[in-house]
């Protein structure tokens, strides 16, 4: 077996002090099924392997290896056989002690123990065909934003998203993308949410109806953009340290037009509770956008608001979004550069989508954000970073089934190679370390936030710069 690397993702230094070494018997083994929903989202690129400690240990070894804040390093401790061992490893910050089992006897992420009363809280997540520890700080999902300085534009902060958000009800095959609903979503670290709307006509009376592309999002009944915002207002309301941006795009059969939607949107949601929305044509800092919905438009505007904001629009302006995309800009330059590749057509295609979202994230880990920016520095476009695709004529590409990779896939890259100079596609240097905004299917079934957890876990890295 190959020894194990470890990478400390955290703000705090870090001492592994102690490895143990214990015989293991296998929990579970063969690959998940996919039947119509994720059966477990953690697997890495090949099956993940999980086990339970049997006896005592047979092997103890007292060491002193320290790791700097966001350090990788390589050791001399043997890597446990899959199946068959568990290595348990403690470490220590400040002479406090923590310690981990892996792999553990899950699919899930592991939580550090503490020894003692020690400060800190760290999550861990073994990646088994790399060998590799990574360490993450844990951290409270409902109100992640909270240990993050004011100054920092939010194109900085490293953003878990969700497409077609509001799909988690019984639709038809390929329309539901989602596990479960927004507050659930909110409450667990989601921060962008791409939302779907269908404009029936110019009658600001009626509301918004939810859809995905031509499609209902439900299938028991129609699901309306009030009681979205219904659930958005309270989770901000119980927790004002956060933002959310919102990407809005009309779909659906209704014959409004952009520039109704833009109306109805300004007179019947965004001015009545102003103080809830961020609708400035700029990208502002975070200390401006808590307690606020950021409106991020994919639809073109009325020219009765080109007067807003003094003269300078209403909204961040995605009108212009590239479709099927591999890496391009929206919003002119300052806004947001995309990668949104999703037919899917063949098993390849889902190779390729894998390596795209790989390169974008490598891309936005390169960028370099100034904390309080200048005025004509402000301007660092958000990296987005669509993990979805689909193709509804082939039940192997429904959204679930893409998401059984691709999300795997992308923390398995993001434990063993994001923020590692020169370890991504294009082998490109390191800036902030940012991932961007990720926007996944299929996040949270059966209680499994990783892929969320590993996203929010990167803002640690502005730490280093304050």
């Amino acid at each position: 077996m190959p020894d194990l690397t470890i990478r400390n993702l955290t703000a705090t230094a870090l001492e592994l002090k102690l490895v143990e070494r214990f015989d293991g018997k296998a929990t579970s083994g063969g690959e998940h099924k996919v039947k119509g929903k994720i059966s477990g989202v953690f697997k890495g690129s090949s099956v993940a392997q999980h086990a339970r400690i049997k006896g005592e240990s047979r092997d103890s070894r007292e060491l002193s290896l320290p790791l700097g804040r966001f350090e990788t390093h390589g050791t001399d401790v043997q890597a446990p056989e899959p199946g068959r061992e568990v290595v348990r490893l403690t470490f220590e910050f400040d002479g406090h002690r923590y310690q981990v089992d892996v792999p553990g006897e899950s699919t899930r992420s592991l939580v550090m123990k503490k020894l003692d009363d020690g400060p800190h809280e760290y999550t861990v997540v073994y990646v088994t065909n790399g060998s590799c520890v990574s360490i993450y700080s844990s951290t409270h999902l409902v109100s992640w934003m909270k240990e993050l300085r004011d100054e920092w534009p939010l194109t900085a902060l490293s953003i878990p998203g969700t497409h077609n958000s509001p799909t988690s009800h019984v639709a038809l095959p390929s329309v539901r993308c989602q596990a479960v609903g927004i507050r659930e979503q909110l409450d667990n670290g989601v921060r962008f949410f791409d939302v779907r709307v269908q404009v029936n006509s110019n009658d600001n009376k009626s509301d918004l109806i939810l859809v995905h592309s031509a499609f209902p999002i439900s299938l028991t009944g129609t699901k309306y953009f009030h009681d979205l915002l219904d659930d958005v207002y309270s989770f901000l309301d119980a927790n004002p340290s956060e933002t959310l941006i919102m990407s809005i795009k009309r779909e659906g059969t209704g014959k409004g037009t952009d520039e109704q939607l833009s109306k109805h949107l300004h007179q019947r949601y965004a001015a009545p509770d102003n103080a809830k929305w961020w609708t400035e044509p700029r990208i502002p800092r975070l200390g401006e956008a808590r307690g606020r919905v950021v409106l991020f438009r994919r639809h073109v505007n009325d020219a009765s608001l080109d007067a807003e904001h003094d003269g300078r629009g209403y909204g961040l302006d995605c009108a212009d979004w590239p479709d099927n995309c591999e890496d391009a800009t929206t919003g002119g330059p300052g806004i947001a550069r995309v990668q949104d590749f999703y037919e899917m057509d063949a098993s390849h295609n889902i190779v390729k989508k894998i390596e795209l979202a790989r390169a974008h994230l490598e891309r936005a880990a390169e960028r370099v954000c100034p904390v309080d920016p200048a005025p004509g520095d402000e301007n660092k476009p958000f990296f987005v970073n669509f993990l979805s695709a689909s193709n509804f004529f082939n039940a192997n590409c429904w959204p679930e089934k893409i998401a059984a990779k691709l999300n795997p896939a992308t923390i398995e890259y993001m434990a063993l190679r994001h923020g590692e100079a020169g370890k991504g596609p294009n082998e490109l240097p390191v800036g902030d370390g940012s991932t961007g905004i990720l926007v996944t299917d299929w996040v949270g079934l059966d209680g499994d936030w990783d892929l969320i957890r590993c996203i929010v876990g990167w803002n640690a890295r502005l730490q280093l710069k304050e």
